[in-house]
């Protein structure tokens, strides 16, 4: 098969793949042509190509995690989005930041997260990360509750267009989370409970009420304690008046002669 035939061939697979193709996935589609099936190499050749031809273009052949695929050159990507109606998903900076230690401390536990930032992890920010495939269970910690350990998947390599982990940036570049990738909008961090999840305004409501309430028992409590100090003064300097009444010497005129029988 000759080189021009092959590299048309593998643009027009990867212009219609819905995935990310990796080599091995390419050669087993010319594993029927054997005469003329192409090797590694002619295929590795036909990819660098294409990637040449695509520079400066609206699109470009990327290598990412997964293997190689056709996306939008990320300088268009504001003009292509306005082709559908659906908002881009926003993410909490609390869920960035899970992310990110994650991404850069891996494998790590949900405590260690909590201890580095210092509050705890809502079990609704893992369950997103895991549920969009960015996060797994690599194993557990030999530790007493054997804590699961939290890596990233290659969908995550994927999504941010990365090829392996030593592709992510410097720590010292992703101080500023809004810069980090800029179609992931972030929202306001909503502080997570203690628990499983974050509270609702409700459960605000309530935890305020309750504070109020505490406060206000709290202080019925002392006040009714001081009452109580202050009585038992009083009942107290009552008795030591008595105990003085009594002490003194009785009037001989008004007491009365004892009866004789």
């Amino acid at each position: 098969m000759e080189q021009a035939q092959l590299k048309n061939i593998i643009e027009a697979i990867l212009l219609t793949a819905d995935q990310p193709m990796e080599m091995r996935k390419l050669e087993a589609l010319f594993e029927a042509d054997e005469e003329q099936r192409p090797s590694q190499d002619n295929i590795l050749q036909a990819l660098q190509d294409l990637q040449s031809d695509y520079e400066g273009r609206g699109i470009e052949l990327k290598e990412v995690a997964s293997g190689y695929r056709m996306q939008v050159e990320p300088s268009n990507a504001p003009w292509v989005s306005r082709m559908w109606e659906e908002k881009a998903p926003r993410y909490s900076r609390a869920l960035l930041e899970t992310l990110v230690l994650i991404a850069y401390r891996q494998p790590i536990t949900r405590g260690e997260i909590e201890e580095i930032r210092g509050v705890s992890v809502s079990s609704h920010i893992v369950k997103t990360l895991t549920e969009r495939e960015w996060v797994r269970v690599l194993g557990h910690k030999d530790v007493p509750g054997r804590p699961s350990m939290y890596g990233t998947t290659r969908d995550f390599l994927d999504y941010f267009n990365l090829k392996s982990l030593d592709e992510l940036p410097s720590l010292a570049d992703v101080t500023d989370l809004d810069k980090l990738h800029p179609e992931l909008a972030l929202e306001q961090e909503v502080p997570a409970e203690e628990g499983d999840k974050a509270p609702d305004a409700s459960e605000t409501s309530e935890t305020s009420e309750t504070s109020e309430t505490s406060e206000i028992s709290e202080t019925s409590e002392t006040s009714e304690i001081s009452s109580e100090n202050e009585a038992k003064s009083l009942e107290n300097e009552s008795t030591s008046e008595n105990a003085a009444d009594t002490d003194e010497p009785v009037d001989n005129e008004n007491q009365k002669a004892p009866l004789v029988d």
